[in-house]
């Protein structure tokens, strides 16, 4: 029990990557019920199930699961009525009239388990050696998953801990934040062929750490990703959800096929750690390389102002709407759009602190905005350069950080 402790899973909300494991099992051995369990002290808890609609635990003894907990390989029943490990079971002669199971042990890299990835069916049915080693693959998944989150978990109390002890000493304060502020953000953009990258970000105060973050990485294949988003609040709190949000969005760019999904797992990742209060907005894309020399562009928002698209024939906004914001609603949607970045074109990402300064008393606004850059060179560093100059004219300055991350396609 101490290991299930461990991994911080029990009671945690429904999370989207195990319920996908769980629909995948119940599809690849062709049966109507899949489940993925964690076994505690006395009762078994359902962290995704297929098919079992309403049901989240059942007790554990006696109990299929925790009889297939209790095996090194897969633990399987082809008929439950007449098998004697099973014949007095109540799942077997209740309501559900399980009739085959199949469970496969999600055991730790030192052994211990924690729980199962199972299938049942209300029908007798033999389980071949081809499913029996589905369900293993199955279970080394979830503990993946496990792990991952575990490490990410671990890394940000380390942080949290670090970054609270270094608040309470005052005379310190100043230089920790400037400090900190530099490792959420990339010291350089990476230079991508065929891509002009430029950013800039503006401090509003060197003694408070915000939560303003960006960044642009390779996925390989010749794919790229970035992201811009805004961590509601001030200080280490906004810190680590930065840091949170930095490594969470990189991850799911190495496994998920569109920027949706990322921001999926990012706002489950911002509900499962029950000691964040802060919310998130972004703008997560990824592009690749077409052969006119543009770059084709999917990009989702989180509850962030839109990307500004400039063409030679005027800025577009996108994402006037931007998704719902992250860490506020475990059902959030997230809505994707795809655009082709032709040559000419270029995309500027913004957070707020720009929009809402008020120079000369008066609200500068996205229109402001819009208007800007559309009377400027389309390129990346230009665009930043002006920008840049237009902040530091503004008085009184922008009361809140202002992140910048404009990119262009050069024209031939």
């Amino acid at each position: 029990m101490a290991e299930v402790a461990r991994y911080h899973i029990l009671d945690t909300p429904p999370d989207g990557a195990f319920d996908r494991i769980a629909s995948l099992a119940a599809r690849l051995l062709d049966v109507p019920i899949a489940t993925i369990s964690i076994v505690d002290s006395d009762r078994v808890w359902f962290k995704a199930t297929h098919g079992l609609a309403g049901v989240t635990q059942v007790d554990r003894d006696p109990g299929l699961c925790s009889s297939a907990i209790m095996q090194d390989a897969p633990y399987v029943v082809a008929d439950a009525l007449t098998d004697p490990r099973t014949a007095a079971n109540s799942l077997v002669h209740g309501d559900m009239g399980v009739r085959s199971y199949a469970g496969a042990p999600i055991t730790t890299t030192s052994g211990h388990r924690l729980g199962t990835v199972n299938v049942l069916d209300t029908r007798p049915r033999e389980f071949t050696s081809t499913d029996a080693a589905t369900l293993a693959d199955l279970a080394s998944v979830v503990m993946d998953q496990l792990e991952l989150r575990l490490s990410a978990l671990t890394t940000l109390r380390h942080e949290r801990r670090l970054r609270e002890r270094a608040e309470q000493d005052a005379a310190t304060i100043e230089s920790f934040a400037t400090t900190l502020q530099r490792t959420l953000l990339p010291p350089e953009l990476p230079p991508v062929p065929g891509l002009e990258l430029a950013c800039h970000y503006y401090a509003a105060s060197s003694r408070n750490v915000t939560g303003d973050f960006y960044d642009v990485f390779p996925m390989g294949d010749g794919r790229w990703g970035f992201f811009l988003g805004d961590v509601t609040g001030h200080g280490t709190a906004a810190a680590t959800v930065t840091s949170l949000a930095r490594y969470t969005l990189r991850a799911a760019a190495l496994y998920r096929a569109d920027p949706a999904s990322g921001l999926a797992d990012l706002n489950t990742a911002l509900l499962l750690d029950k000691d964040v209060s802060q919310l998130c907005t972004a703008l997560f894309g990824m592009l690749a390389a077409s052969p006119d020399g543009g770059f084709d562009l999917t990009l989702a928002g989180g509850g962030h102002p839109p990307a500004l698209w400039l063409r030679p024939d005027g800025v577009e906004e996108i994402y006037p709407r931007g998704g719902m914001l992250l860490g506020a609603m475990p059902d959030a949607r997230f809505v994707t759009r795809q655009v082709h970045l032709a040559p000419g074109d270029g995309l500027l990402l913004y957070t707020d602190g720009l929009t809402e300064a008020r120079p000369g008393g008066t609200f500068f606004g996205e229109d402001g905005l819009a208007e800007f850059v559309a009377a400027r060179p389309a390129a990346a560093h230009q665009l930043i350069d002006g920008l840049t100059t237009l902040i530091e004219g503004f008085d009184p300055p922008p009361s809140d950080d202002v992140a910048l991350l404009a990119m262009s396609v050069p024209k031939p």
